[in-house]
């Protein structure tokens, strides 16, 4: 292949050296079909705009940028780019059929259908993942048009190096595709847990720290530069739909020492008024429970004033809080960041909890097995706080991304290792998929 295509564009390319005009070259319009491969409109205004010159096979090109694609394309099926391999092998074909006959016109249909395979393989890596909600969207992937994507790669001072910077993606990523791909290419199936892992993982950043947790093995990474530098188990949301742990996206900018635990409004029919009815109102001094005004104004009410039997029903509400203290279900720190279903990583004082095999206990938000170290990697000192005051919000030094995901493949000893999705069995999610 190396042969071919660098014989091709030395070939063909003394006859390129000058902008290809629309007397010596056809018009390839929108509907314009490349061996069966659909011409995107915006590659055809691409070539337009340069006078139809070639990009990846032009007299400033070796053919490495081209090998280089080609290649990415073969492997894209692994990675969820069902028409990859088709597009690869249809440009190789081109580009032989125009290195033995000097065809300048099938060299120039193997650059626009290289540019088409490189728009969809840069688009597929930019879409997010199904049911992945983003809070900030400095973190959320940027789609980029098939103009923009191209310009790019034609601005770029070393092409080749362009297009592996992109598909390198991050290392957790590569290294899943990369032992994907050799086992597809030992003939043996890909797991539709890649495909979906790989979905999940493409829109991590490839530089800098951020957080993931994986609820699939109820674990937390702590990432510097695609490398994970520390983890440790968390407990993640039971398996019913109301207490499920959500994917989402968002910034970690504070941590609270001495949290309080607000209680939810769930729990506080479920629990808190359950337990007064059965246990009396000691239940709530013993623990350490305030009842405040559901208005929002912070306003302390005496319990024994509240009809907890009308809490119980729905029929009355209040807000109850529980006092920073060795009970307290938030333990000595809560990490909170932005987004809509309130979940929050914190601290716990049941540690027993993490022995188990199966932790899918919460009601959705994530409990640390050891929240002091993550503090002390994200805030760059021990999570100390100077008095008891409750409630102590500390800033971080630099905002840190978290990503909530469920991440069904890995590597283990080298070798792809599979666990299912705690909320949709993998038989569901390969029909769906």
């Amino acid at each position: 292949m190396a042969k071919r295509l660098a014989g091709a564009a030395c070939a063909a390319l003394i006859t390129l050296s000058a902008p290809v005009g629309a007397a010596t070259s056809p018009e390839t319009p929108a509907t314009f079909r490349m061996f069966g491969v659909s011409a995107e409109p915006g590659v055809n205004a691409f070539y337009a705009a340069r006078n139809s010159a070639p990009l990846w096979l032009g007299a400033r090109q070796d053919g490495s940028a081209a090998r280089e694609l080609i290649g990415i394309l073969k492997r894209a099926r692994v990675e969820g780019l069902a028409e990859g391999p088709e597009i690869a092998a249809q440009a190789e074909a081109l580009i032989a059929g125009a290195s033995r006959s000097g065809d300048r016109a099938a060299l120039l249909e193997a650059d626009r259908l290289l540019s088409t395979g490189w728009v969809h393989y840069v688009q597929m890596l930019r879409r997010p993942p199904v049911g992945m909600t983003y809070a900030e969207q400095w973190i959320a992937p940027r789609q980029q048009t098939p103009a923009e994507i191209l310009r790019l790669a034609s601005a770029a001072k070393s092409l080749d190096a362009h297009v592996r910077s992109i598909a390198s993606v991050n290392p957790i990523y590569s290294a899943i595709r990369d032992a994907a791909f050799t086992q597809s290419q030992a003939g043996l199936p890909v797991d539709s847990r890649v495909l979906t892992t790989l979905e999940r993982t493409r829109v991590l950043p490839a530089k800098g720290r951020y957080v993931v947790v994986d609820a699939a093995s109820a674990r937390l990474l702590m990432v510097q530069d695609g490398q994970t530098v520390d983890s440790m188990k968390v407990i993640v949301g039971k398996s019913d739909p109301s207490t499920q742990t959500p994917m989402l996206a968002s910034v970690i900018h504070y941590a609270t020492l001495n949290p309080y635990w607000h209680v939810t409004p769930d729990l506080v029919r479920s629990l808190i008024a359950r337990n007064v009815l059965d246990q009396g109102l000691g239940y709530l001094k013993t623990r350490g429970y305030q009842v405040l005004s559901a208005d929002g104004s912070g306003e302390m009410l005496d319990p024994a004033t509240v009809d907890w039997h009308a809490v119980a029903e729905g029929s009355q509400l209040v807000q109850v809080r529980q006092l920073p203290g060795p009970a307290n279900s938030m333990g000595r720190i809560k990490i909170g960041f932005p987004n809509s279903s309130d979940i929050y990583l914190h601290d716990t004082p049941n540690k027993d909890l993490f022995a188990q095999d199966d932790r899918t206990l919460s009601h959705g938000c994530i409990r640390l097995e050891d929240a002091a170290r993550l503090g002390r990697w994200l805030m760059g000192r021990d999570p100390q706080s100077a008095s008891l005051e409750p409630e102590q919000n500390v800033l971080l030094p630099n905002p840190v991304p978290i990503y909530v995901t469920y991440l069904t493949a890995r590597l283990e000893g080298g070798q792809l290792a599979f666990v299912d999705d705690p909320y949709r069995p993998a038989a569901v999610v390969a029909a769906l998929r």
